[in-house]
Protein backbone atom coordinates (compact mmCIF):
# COMPACT_ATOMS: atom_id res chain seq x y z
CA UNK A 1 0.00 0.00 0.00
CA UNK A 2 2.99 2.45 0.56
CA UNK A 3 4.94 3.62 3.18
CA UNK A 4 3.47 5.65 6.43
CA UNK A 5 3.33 9.16 6.18
CA UNK A 6 3.67 10.08 9.81
CA UNK A 7 1.94 13.39 9.86
CA UNK A 8 -0.76 12.47 8.47
CA UNK A 9 -1.41 9.44 10.36
CA UNK A 10 -0.61 11.02 13.43
CA UNK A 11 -3.05 14.23 12.80
CA UNK A 12 -5.88 11.65 11.48
CA UNK A 13 -6.03 9.82 14.55
CA UNK A 14 -5.94 13.14 16.93
CA UNK A 15 -8.63 14.40 14.62
CA UNK A 16 -10.58 11.32 15.84
CA UNK A 17 -9.32 12.31 19.67
CA UNK A 18 -10.89 15.81 18.88
CA UNK A 19 -14.08 14.74 17.84
CA UNK A 20 -14.56 12.66 20.69
CA UNK A 21 -13.40 15.08 23.05
CA UNK A 22 -16.11 17.79 21.84
CA UNK A 23 -18.55 15.38 21.73
CA UNK A 24 -17.70 14.81 25.78
CA UNK A 25 -17.77 18.70 25.90
CA UNK A 26 -21.63 18.34 24.01
CA UNK A 27 -22.58 15.94 26.39
CA UNK A 28 -21.84 18.33 29.30
CA UNK A 29 -23.68 21.38 27.39
CA UNK A 30 -20.06 23.27 26.40
CA UNK A 31 -21.42 23.95 22.74
CA UNK A 32 -19.79 26.72 21.79
CA UNK A 33 -15.72 25.76 22.75
CA UNK A 34 -17.31 22.08 21.07
CA UNK A 35 -17.73 23.75 18.04
CA UNK A 36 -14.72 25.88 18.25
CA UNK A 37 -12.64 23.19 19.16
CA UNK A 38 -13.76 19.94 16.66
CA UNK A 39 -13.47 22.89 13.62
CA UNK A 40 -10.00 23.83 14.37
CA UNK A 41 -8.80 20.72 15.35
CA UNK A 42 -9.91 18.56 12.78
CA UNK A 43 -8.59 21.03 10.15
CA UNK A 44 -5.24 20.77 11.33
CA UNK A 45 -5.51 17.41 9.64
CA UNK A 46 -7.47 18.48 6.68
CA UNK A 47 -4.77 20.95 5.69
CA UNK A 48 -1.50 18.63 6.34
CA UNK A 49 -3.81 16.21 4.14
CA UNK A 50 -4.26 18.69 1.34
CA UNK A 51 -0.57 19.73 1.54
CA UNK A 52 0.34 16.54 0.42
CA UNK A 53 -1.58 17.34 -3.11
CA UNK A 54 0.06 20.48 -3.15
CA UNK A 55 1.09 22.26 -6.89
CA UNK A 56 4.71 23.18 -5.82
CA UNK A 57 7.27 23.25 -2.36
CA UNK A 58 5.50 26.64 -1.56
CA UNK A 59 2.58 25.60 -1.66
CA UNK A 60 2.98 22.54 0.32
CA UNK A 61 4.71 25.02 2.99
CA UNK A 62 1.75 27.43 2.82
CA UNK A 63 -0.63 24.91 3.67
CA UNK A 64 1.28 23.25 7.10
CA UNK A 65 1.56 27.02 8.04
CA UNK A 66 -2.31 26.69 7.79
CA UNK A 67 -2.24 23.72 9.74
CA UNK A 68 -0.01 25.59 12.51
CA UNK A 69 -1.90 28.32 12.64
CA UNK A 70 -5.12 25.84 13.33
CA UNK A 71 -2.76 24.32 16.06
CA UNK A 72 -2.27 27.43 17.68
CA UNK A 73 -5.82 28.69 17.48
CA UNK A 74 -6.51 24.94 19.12
CA UNK A 75 -3.90 25.47 21.69
CA UNK A 76 -5.83 28.45 23.25
CA UNK A 77 -9.08 26.64 22.92
CA UNK A 78 -7.54 24.11 24.78
CA UNK A 79 -5.92 26.52 27.43
CA UNK A 80 -9.27 27.74 28.22
CA UNK A 81 -10.92 24.39 29.16
CA UNK A 82 -7.65 23.20 30.91
CA UNK A 83 -8.40 26.63 32.92
CA UNK A 84 -11.99 26.73 33.61
CA UNK A 85 -14.45 25.24 35.68
CA UNK A 86 -16.17 22.17 35.27
CA UNK A 87 -14.08 21.17 31.66
CA UNK A 88 -13.08 18.15 30.92
CA UNK A 89 -8.68 18.30 31.75
CA UNK A 90 -7.50 18.43 27.89
CA UNK A 91 -3.72 17.84 29.14
CA UNK A 92 -3.11 14.44 26.44
CA UNK A 93 -4.30 16.54 23.94
CA UNK A 94 -2.39 19.38 24.68
CA UNK A 95 0.71 16.74 24.35
CA UNK A 96 -0.07 15.03 21.73
CA UNK A 97 -0.86 18.81 19.48
CA UNK A 98 2.43 19.55 20.81
CA UNK A 99 4.22 16.84 19.25
CA UNK A 100 2.29 17.05 16.16
CA UNK A 101 3.40 21.09 16.05
CA UNK A 102 7.06 19.72 16.10
CA UNK A 103 7.32 17.46 13.62
CA UNK A 104 5.00 19.65 11.15
CA UNK A 105 7.31 22.85 12.19
CA UNK A 106 10.42 20.47 11.44
CA UNK A 107 8.74 19.54 7.98
CA UNK A 108 8.24 23.08 7.01
CA UNK A 109 12.13 24.19 7.94
CA UNK A 110 13.45 21.84 5.76
CA UNK A 111 11.20 22.24 3.04
CA UNK A 112 12.06 25.91 3.08
CA UNK A 113 16.21 24.95 3.30
CA UNK A 114 15.70 22.81 0.41
CA UNK A 115 13.35 25.23 -1.68
CA UNK A 116 16.52 27.88 -1.46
Amino acid sequence: MGTENVIVEKSFRFALKIIEYSELLEENKKYVIARQILKAGTSIGANIREAQSAESKADFVHKLKIADKEANELKYWLQLCKLAENYPDPLSLENELLEIKKIFSKIISTSKATTK
